[in-house]
């Protein structure tokens, strides 16, 4: 009786916390005593790699303490595969995993880990310790499609339970190469923007229009996080390239308590697959340090994206402390963030990664002039500054912001001038891609390639609420993505490419009307400034194609060609802002140089005062005061796309979809163990 009462006691208490843990989880994904990872709703290709990880918890304290703080060590774990829908046929009868995948039972792990249940317990640094016993098997894999029932057992007579699905998808490859473009944090709303200023309109008529609205298929995607429906970068990528949905700073895993941050059950990404069964090429380009969450979640596989440096080692060396697939290395990687190539404290385990990818035979890149003489014939790594790579408005239009930034890839004070855009290291990586995946040494037939392009600087310059930055950014992705599908047609392989553009998720930013920028600046308090704000009728027309009057008449101002504006400084600009932002002022111009929209005083932020050129309206923050930046925001986020399976990619899905709807183009399916292919 006293046991059944105490199963109770630990079920209300489990109960009480689930109701209560929303700022703070005791782990995501798991709101009883059992854990299973991956948990309940998790998706598989057939043949996909995973790692199991079980814990059982053990609270010593706080609204969940049970069980005397000793986590049961006896627990079980069975699998079985359900009866098939339709059919007669009864399920089988329940195995221990280690006997169902034919593997070691792997040893007992016990550890200890502490949180704060919530923000009062945080107030008052009362931390809530758990007791943890778990187990983890590695290296597993289910071939045949259909939905498995995992079960946990422990404390007697506590359970948790998971539904897998294998998903039945065609093994037929209908595409030989995957280009997915990633506009980092774009939203529709982003993609309106930059179409009013980037192309000119008549009465309301566009007289051009962006790459992406001639893309003949439209859908969109939710970006939900396994256990919060606000997004990282880290676990949205992880999305996308999985097929499994991860915490916010994961990446490749399903984020487990113990304390290291690579020994979390991993999951296979779509390269690693794509290696193993077609032998193919694969690259990632990204305006950002290459080793940021989006270009490094395709190898990465950690619950924190801020491993820098290990996760550059991963995307050369693939996963080292445990058996795994082995992708070989990138044949092109180009990006930002020399910090941990440059042998120091930022790099892994103080290493020099430019000398470790030239003994892997990769050609070496540190400026565009050398990037463009690139034999395509070669392994190719291409880092051209440190940090993030500068964004598109000042390396075209207010150049003098590129000095002094002490940035040259090479190390040093110099400071990194011969720059690339973005369309430069698109359309080179596809021609160094194609070129190797026809390379006769490689053994495989129809081997094609699969590259990541990351216009990073969408988020980046949302963040700082440098709009202009932004929308810069997102017209140089538009454009880079015309220039890739004109590539893809010089080869002659356009027919044989799926594109996709998408996001990893957005913010909640919008344009509301326009600003006359001449007469805010000419009021001497907000309210009065508010007029400036033109809505509806008030709105009126673009004026980023009207001739500045420095430009003497002509047409195209800054010589930065179609496509984008021929003035960035225009009286009447956008009114735009975002839901989620610090306090800040707001004038409604373009910033000469990159934006601070708050600054630190004390422990709090506070509007720049130095943010702006003259008069601004100040603007009340509505996030907490610890927060010097915008956040990601809810909102869908579109995907387009053009090619073989293009029609996959219609309505509304999750994101770990897109990860299915490529799988199943370029056939990475395996059903059969035999034809799965190798791995380390």
């Amino acid at each position: 009786m006293l046991a059944k009462l105490n199963a109770i006691a630990a079920a209300l208490a489990g109960l009480a916390a689930l109701a209560s843990a929303q700022t703070y989880q005791r782990l995501g994904t798991c709101p009883e005593l059992g854990c299973l990872l991956p948990p309940d709703q998790a998706d598989f290709l057939p043949g996909q790699l995973f790692d199991l990880r079980v814990e059982v918890h053990a609270p010593v304290n706080g609204s969940e303490a049970a069980h005397d703080g000793k986590p049961d060590q006896k627990f079980k774990v069975t699998i079985v595969k359900d009866a098939k829908d339709g059919k007669d046929n009864k399920p089988g009868k329940p195995k221990k995993i280690h006997d169902f995948f034919g593997i070691k039972e792997p040893k007992l792990e016990t550890w200890s880990f502490s949180w704060y249940e919530d923000l009062f317990a945080e107030d008052e640094d009362k931390p809530s310790v758990v007791n943890v016993a778990s187990r983890v098997y590695r290296g597993l894999a289910l071939y045949e499609p259909g939905t498995y029932t995992v079960t946990l057992q422990y404390y007697d007579n506590e359970t948790t339970t998971a539904k897998w699905t294998v998903r039945d998808l065609s093994p037929k490859r209908k595409a030989k190469n995957v280009i997915f473009f990633i506009g980092d944090g774009m939203t529709t709303n982003m993609i309106t923007a930059a179409r009013l200023l980037g192309h000119k309109s008549i009465n309301g008529k566009y007289q051009s229009v962006m790459k992406l609205d001639e893309f003949p298929v439209l859908g969109h995607q939710m970006t939900h996080s396994i256990d919060s429906y606000i997004t990282d970068s880290a676990n949205s990528a992880s999305a996308l390239y999985t097929g499994h949905k991860s915490t916010v700073d994961a990446m490749g895993v399903y984020a487990d308590s113990s304390e290291d941050p690579f020994d979390d059950p991993k999951i296979e990404t779509i390269v690693e697959i794509f290696k193993r069964v077609h032998g193919g090429a694969w690259g990632a380009v990204s305006t950002a340090m290459i080793s940021d969450a989006t270009p490094t979640a395709l190898t990465g596989h950690s619950r924190r994206r801020g491993q820098y440096g290990a996760l550059v080692d991963q995307s050369l060396n693939g996963v080292t402390n445990y058996t795994w697939t082995n992708h070989g290395g990138p044949d092109v990687y180009f990006g930002g963030g020399a910090e941990q190539f440059l042998p120091g404290e930022d790099s892994y385990e103080g290493r020099n990664y430019y000398e470790e990818f030239a003994k892997r035979g990769y050609a070496i890149s540190l400026n565009r002039t050398s990037l463009l003489e690139m034999d395509p014939s070669e392994k190719s790594l291409g880092i051209f500054c440190q940090g993030t790579m500068p964004v598109w408005l000042d390396r075209n239009v207010y150049t003098d912001n590129l000095e002094g930034l002490e940035n040259d890839p090479a190390g040093g004070d110099a400071d990194a001038l011969d720059l690339p855009g973005l369309r430069d290291m698109a359309t080179k990586a596809v021609d160094i891609l194609h070129n190797r995946s026809k390379k006769e040494e490689r053994s495989h037939d129809d081997k094609g390639f699969f590259l990541m392009v990351e216009a990073a600087s969408v988020d980046k310059q949302m963040h700082a609420l440098d709009y202009d930055r932004a929308l810069g950014d997102l017209l140089e992705l538009d454009d880079s993505v015309r220039a890739t599908i004109q590539k893809l047609e010089e080869l002659d392989i356009l027919d044989e490419t799926l594109v996709v553009v998408s996001a990893d998720h957005g913010h909640g930013f919008d344009v509301y009307g326009s600003a006359d920028t001449k007469y805010l600046a000419a009021q001497d308090d907000d309210r009065q400034r508010r007029r400036a704000i033109g809505t509806y009728e008030q709105s009126g027309n673009s004026q980023y194609h009207s001739k500045p009057p420095s430009s003497g008449g002509s047409s195209v101002h800054y010589g930065t060609g179609a496509n984008f504006p021929t003035n960035w400084e225009p009286r009447y600009a956008i009114a735009a802002g975002v839901g989620a932002m610090p306090d800040h002022r707001e004038d409604y111009r373009v910033r000469k140089s990159p934006r601070k929209p708050a600054v630190e005083i004390g422990d709090e932020y506070y509007a720049n005062p130095e943010d702006g050129e003259g008069p601004a309206i100040l603007v009340n923050g509505t996030l907490p005061t610890d927060a010097s930046t915008g956040v990601h925001s809810l909102t869908d986020v579109p995907v387009y796309a053009w090619g073989p399976c293009q029609e996959l990619f219609g309505g509304t899905y999750s994101n770990i979809d897109i990860f299915y709807k490529m799988s199943e183009c370029l056939g990475l399916a395996v059903t059969d163990e035999d034809k799965r292919g190798g791995r380390d």
